[in-house]
């Protein structure tokens, strides 16, 4: 038994260290020199001046502190890189410091222990996926051979906004199935959800195509969320937001659907054996599983989690960003006009557009970009992880600090762009600035190690619905709505989505039967 007098001299002796490592530390701080940054509050930091659309209030913070702020979010350092300027030197000049990503719930919880690419970790898995995205899913080869997917669905997409002529439609619901349409296709081989919304899991294992959106749009807004307890760790148990709670519940629901569609694979691929061959990109990922070195092996989690990201990222984002570019051009209907002058001109009016007309279509790939900029669907960037201590313009960056950054802050940089607040595709006609993370100053796919590396196939369908919704069709909003009511505000999460829907009316420029497949 410890003498009561030695244990009070212990705990002097602890505490008397205690002071001096923390007289040291912060003296160590102060040495240190970071980027400008509104003072924290004890505990949570300056989770305090965060609203609920996170890249609007860092961007009101950034008008005071410039375009790389430091903040303290709960017990961990953040950056906001604002500007073009600060994005390359993060994503491009210390791209391989800044890698990372963070360990978080979302991960965790809806991504399969960070087996997807979105959050896995640097290193061998994330080195493994990325290899097999750019080497074996998203090939030219590959797309050009999955093409006639795309042409298929896309006539199926025109067909059924014929038979909705001259009504009011939601127009993301249906950009949102004829792009799951394409990518169930691509990724799974087939259509897993019903239209009738008859069927449900529980019977025969098809989600209805609202259950499917809903999965959707529910791991959008979890993956972006700020979740306290990522921030300040010793509070996560409490799940204060309740987001942990709906994370399990979405993992249980994306569970039951993924080992669906891998028994399915599984038992084709067993009872084929030697005569198998991969057919769509779940084929081609169980094959890889079964062949890749053990060391980077490829597991179940590790499908699931890298299906789950072709899904999400070829559907939903999609949508998003041609929901907004209508959305502009209705507002603007001399844009319009100016689109569908150069689609009578360079296509005619005796047939629609395929994939291959878009490179002789610059002002349609001028509304993209003018919408990717104004509207970008990841208007902060998934979080970058610092994996070493390092200086970045003059500043010095600790070890562990998270990075964002705010593409929708630099949307609106007027340095680089004139009137930013309006919607002038114009501005890119005769201005070579690449979206494929080349240019810093438009970066939709982001750029560097982590950039999307499915943004070719993403393009392909953005700009070939954009060019057939406005070659195919003359738009306008309902009845008693006028341009100047329709509201354009946002959701924000891992996509920015419009908080309304839009509602509008179409009525045809085209006949149906000069569709050819």
């Amino acid at each position: 038994m410890v003498a009561p007098s030695c244990l009070v001299l212990s705990i002097a002796w602890l505490a008397s260290l205690a002071f001096i490592s923390t007289i040291f530390i912060r003296r160590r701080c102060k040495q240190l020199k970071f980027p400008p940054g509104p003072k924290p509050w004890p505990i949570i930091g300056n989770l305090n001046l965060i609203g609920s659309l996170p890249h609007q209030s860092l961007h009101k913070l950034s008008q005071r502190y410039g375009p790389l702020m430091h903040l303290k979010f709960g017990s961990h350092p953040v950056l906001v890189a604002s500007s073009a300027e600060m994005a390359k030197e993060f994503l491009k000049n210390h791209d391989h410091i800044f890698a990372s990503r963070p360990q978080t719930a979302v991960g965790k919880y809806t991504n399969y222990n960070y087996c997807n690419i979105v959050w896995a970790p640097y290193g061998p898995h994330w080195r493994q996926g990325r290899k097999i995205y750019l080497n074996q899913l998203f090939t030219s080869k590959r797309l050009e051979s999955l093409e006639y997917i795309r042409v298929e669905e896309m006539r199926a997409f025109v067909s059924r906004l014929y038979g909705l002529s001259g009504k009011p439609i939601v127009l993301k619901d249906q950009l949102s199935r004829f792009t799951l349409s394409i990518i169930s296709r691509m990724v799974l081989g087939k259509k897993y959800f019903s239209v009738s919304g008859d069927n449900q899991i529980g019977s025969n294992s098809i989600l209805s195509l609202q259950e499917f959106q809903e999965i959707m749009d529910e791991w959008f807004m979890l993956n972006g969320v700020l979740n306290i307890g990522d921030w300040i760790p010793w509070l996560d148990f409490l799940d204060l937001q309740g987001y942990v709670k709906r994370m399990k519940a979405l993992r249980i629901k994306l569970d039951r659907f993924y080992d669906h569609v891998l028994d399915e694979h599984k038992r084709k691929k067993k009872e084929l054996e030697k005569d198998f061959v991969a057919q769509d990109m779940v084929d081609l990922l169980i094959q890889l599983a079964d062949d890749l070195d053990p060391d980077v092996k490829l597991t179940d989690d590790g499908v699931r989690g890298f299906t789950q990201d072709l899904i999400a990222g070829g559907t939903d984002s999609s949508a998003t960003t041609v929901e907004w570019a209508i959305s502009e051009l209705i507002k603007h209907p001399q844009l319009i006009k100016q689109a569908t002058e150069e689609l009578d001109s360079m296509i005619g009016k005796e047939r629609w557009v395929k994939e291959d007309d878009i490179p002789q279509l610059p002002y349609i790939e001028a509304i993209m970009k003018e919408t990717m900029r104004k509207h970008p669907v990841a208007a902060l960037i998934a979080p970058h992880l610092a994996m070493e201590d390092c200086n970045v313009a003059g500043y010095d960056i600790r070890k562990g600090t998270r990075v964002f950054i705010n593409t929708w802050s630099m949307g609106r940089d007027s340095f680089l762009w004139k009137q930013p607040e309006e919607f002038r595709p114009e501005r890119f006609l005769g201005r070579k600035i690449d979206i494929r993370g080349r240019n810093f100053e438009l970066l939709p796919f982001g750029s560097g190690r982590r950039m999307c590396p499915g943004y070719t196939l993403g393009l392909k369908m953005i700009q070939t619905s954009l060019a057939n919704l406005l070659h195919g069709f003359n738009w306008e909003l309902p009845d008693n709505t006028k341009v100047e009511d329709l509201n354009m505000d946002e959701v924000y999460g891992l996509a920015t989505p419009r908080k309304f829907p839009l509602v509008a009316v179409m009525q045809p420029r085209l006949p149906l039967h000069l569709y050819n497949i």
